[in-house]
Protein backbone atom coordinates (compact mmCIF):
# COMPACT_ATOMS: atom_id res chain seq x y z
CA UNK A 1 0.00 0.00 0.00
CA UNK A 2 0.66 3.69 -0.96
CA UNK A 3 -0.25 5.75 1.84
CA UNK A 4 0.65 9.31 0.95
CA UNK A 5 0.62 10.52 4.57
CA UNK A 6 3.95 8.41 4.83
CA UNK A 7 5.42 11.79 3.55
CA UNK A 8 4.61 13.82 6.21
CA UNK A 9 7.54 11.57 8.23
CA UNK A 10 9.98 13.20 6.27
CA UNK A 11 13.16 10.56 5.01
CA UNK A 12 16.93 12.17 5.78
CA UNK A 13 16.88 14.38 2.35
CA UNK A 14 13.57 15.47 2.52
CA UNK A 15 11.65 17.73 5.60
CA UNK A 16 8.23 16.34 6.64
CA UNK A 17 6.75 19.70 5.31
CA UNK A 18 8.20 19.10 1.96
CA UNK A 19 6.56 15.63 2.36
CA UNK A 20 3.14 17.44 3.19
CA UNK A 21 3.33 19.96 0.14
CA UNK A 22 4.07 16.75 -1.83
CA UNK A 23 1.29 14.53 -0.71
CA UNK A 24 -1.10 17.35 -0.92
CA UNK A 25 -0.48 18.11 -4.60
CA UNK A 26 -0.53 14.36 -5.20
CA UNK A 27 -4.51 14.22 -3.57
CA UNK A 28 -5.38 17.17 -5.64
CA UNK A 29 -4.06 15.51 -8.80
CA UNK A 30 -5.73 12.10 -8.14
CA UNK A 31 -8.73 13.67 -6.91
CA UNK A 32 -9.21 15.78 -9.83
CA UNK A 33 -9.01 12.73 -12.14
CA UNK A 34 -12.03 11.38 -9.86
CA UNK A 35 -10.13 9.13 -7.72
CA UNK A 36 -10.75 8.16 -3.63
CA UNK A 37 -8.80 6.71 -1.76
CA UNK A 38 -7.90 3.11 -1.63
CA UNK A 39 -8.07 3.22 -5.75
CA UNK A 40 -5.20 0.93 -7.31
CA UNK A 41 -2.44 2.30 -8.83
CA UNK A 42 -1.07 0.09 -11.56
CA UNK A 43 2.52 -0.24 -11.81
CA UNK A 44 4.91 -1.37 -14.57
CA UNK A 45 8.34 -1.59 -15.60
CA UNK A 46 11.66 -1.68 -13.66
CA UNK A 47 9.83 -2.82 -10.27
CA UNK A 48 7.58 -5.60 -12.01
CA UNK A 49 3.76 -5.19 -12.92
CA UNK A 50 1.97 -4.98 -10.20
CA UNK A 51 -1.01 -2.78 -8.63
CA UNK A 52 -0.85 -1.27 -5.02
CA UNK A 53 -3.31 0.06 -3.13
CA UNK A 54 -2.93 4.09 -3.15
CA UNK A 55 -4.71 5.80 0.08
CA UNK A 56 -4.91 9.68 1.53
CA UNK A 57 -7.06 11.89 3.37
CA UNK A 58 -9.65 13.95 0.98
CA UNK A 59 -8.60 17.63 0.09
CA UNK A 60 -10.33 20.25 1.15
CA UNK A 61 -11.63 23.37 -0.38
CA UNK A 62 -8.33 25.23 0.68
CA UNK A 63 -6.11 23.27 -0.76
CA UNK A 64 -7.72 22.92 -3.91
CA UNK A 65 -7.65 26.09 -4.37
CA UNK A 66 -3.63 26.00 -3.03
CA UNK A 67 -3.38 23.67 -6.06
CA UNK A 68 -5.42 25.41 -8.44
CA UNK A 69 -2.62 25.38 -11.30
CA UNK A 70 -2.94 21.18 -12.03
CA UNK A 71 0.10 21.70 -14.49
CA UNK A 72 2.39 22.69 -11.13
CA UNK A 73 0.75 19.68 -8.78
CA UNK A 74 1.23 17.14 -11.11
CA UNK A 75 4.69 18.03 -11.41
CA UNK A 76 5.14 17.92 -7.15
CA UNK A 77 2.14 15.32 -6.62
CA UNK A 78 4.31 12.73 -8.94
CA UNK A 79 7.09 13.39 -7.12
CA UNK A 80 5.63 12.29 -4.02
CA UNK A 81 4.23 9.07 -5.53
CA UNK A 82 7.60 8.32 -7.33
CA UNK A 83 9.58 8.69 -3.26
CA UNK A 84 6.90 6.38 -2.11
CA UNK A 85 7.11 3.69 -5.17
CA UNK A 86 10.68 3.74 -4.80
CA UNK A 87 11.14 3.64 -0.59
CA UNK A 88 8.76 0.87 -0.48
CA UNK A 89 10.16 -1.34 -3.45
CA UNK A 90 13.84 -0.79 -3.19
CA UNK A 91 16.54 -0.22 -0.35
CA UNK A 92 16.81 3.83 -0.94
CA UNK A 93 15.34 6.66 0.65
CA UNK A 94 15.94 10.26 -0.48
CA UNK A 95 19.14 11.53 0.85
CA UNK A 96 19.24 15.04 -0.72
CA UNK A 97 17.77 17.12 -3.77
CA UNK A 98 20.24 16.96 -6.63
CA UNK A 99 21.12 20.03 -8.33
CA UNK A 100 19.24 21.45 -11.52
CA UNK A 101 21.34 20.66 -14.49
CA UNK A 102 22.30 17.27 -13.13
CA UNK A 103 19.17 15.27 -15.06
CA UNK A 104 18.07 14.07 -11.82
CA UNK A 105 15.80 15.02 -8.74
CA UNK A 106 17.29 13.18 -6.16
CA UNK A 107 20.12 11.90 -5.13
CA UNK A 108 19.04 7.69 -3.33
CA UNK A 109 20.58 5.87 -0.87
CA UNK A 110 20.46 3.60 2.46
CA UNK A 111 18.44 5.67 5.35
CA UNK A 112 19.37 3.65 8.02
CA UNK A 113 23.11 3.03 7.02
CA UNK A 114 25.99 5.41 5.91
CA UNK A 115 23.46 8.43 5.21
CA UNK A 116 24.18 10.48 2.53
CA UNK A 117 25.94 7.67 0.72
CA UNK A 118 24.96 8.43 -2.80
CA UNK A 119 23.69 5.00 -4.28
CA UNK A 120 21.32 5.72 -6.84
CA UNK A 121 19.20 9.01 -8.75
CA UNK A 122 15.98 9.92 -8.84
CA UNK A 123 14.24 11.23 -11.63
CA UNK A 124 10.31 11.74 -11.61
CA UNK A 125 7.98 13.05 -13.86
CA UNK A 126 4.00 13.74 -13.65
CA UNK A 127 1.42 13.53 -16.68
CA UNK A 128 -2.16 14.41 -15.56
CA UNK A 129 -4.13 12.69 -17.54
CA UNK A 130 -2.28 10.42 -20.87
CA UNK A 131 -2.32 7.65 -23.02
CA UNK A 132 -0.04 4.96 -23.29
CA UNK A 133 2.19 6.36 -26.10
CA UNK A 134 2.40 9.44 -23.59
CA UNK A 135 3.59 7.55 -20.82
CA UNK A 136 6.12 5.69 -22.96
CA UNK A 137 7.26 9.12 -24.74
CA UNK A 138 7.55 10.82 -21.07
CA UNK A 139 9.54 7.80 -19.96
CA UNK A 140 11.90 8.01 -23.35
CA UNK A 141 12.54 11.72 -22.47
CA UNK A 142 13.53 11.33 -18.79
CA UNK A 143 16.14 8.14 -19.83
CA UNK A 144 17.64 10.36 -22.04
CA UNK A 145 17.32 13.40 -19.42
CA UNK A 146 19.03 11.02 -16.87
CA UNK A 147 21.92 10.47 -19.05
CA UNK A 148 23.42 14.28 -18.48
CA UNK A 149 24.83 12.88 -15.31
CA UNK A 150 25.46 9.34 -16.65
CA UNK A 151 27.24 7.85 -13.95
CA UNK A 152 27.86 4.20 -12.60
CA UNK A 153 25.17 5.08 -10.12
CA UNK A 154 21.80 3.42 -10.96
CA UNK A 155 18.76 5.69 -12.09
CA UNK A 156 15.14 5.29 -11.58
CA UNK A 157 12.57 7.06 -13.55
CA UNK A 158 9.12 7.09 -12.57
CA UNK A 159 6.53 8.63 -14.50
CA UNK A 160 3.29 8.86 -12.72
CA UNK A 161 -0.21 9.04 -14.58
CA UNK A 162 -3.06 10.93 -12.75
CA UNK A 163 -5.82 9.26 -15.11
CA UNK A 164 -5.11 5.66 -14.22
CA UNK A 165 -3.62 5.90 -11.92
CA UNK A 166 -0.19 4.78 -13.20
CA UNK A 167 3.78 4.26 -12.58
CA UNK A 168 5.79 2.84 -15.41
CA UNK A 169 9.36 3.06 -14.13
CA UNK A 170 12.26 2.51 -15.89
CA UNK A 171 15.88 2.18 -14.68
CA UNK A 172 19.26 2.58 -15.77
Amino acid sequence: MIDLLELQRGQPGLTPEAGAFLAQAGVVCLESQGHTTGDALAVSGALGEFAEEIRWLPADAQARRTWNDLQEATEYGAVGIAILLVQRHTTHAILKRARKGTGFDYWLGPADRHPFQHKARLEASGLLKGTASTVRTRVRQKVEQTKLSARTLPAYIVVVEFGAPQCVVAQT
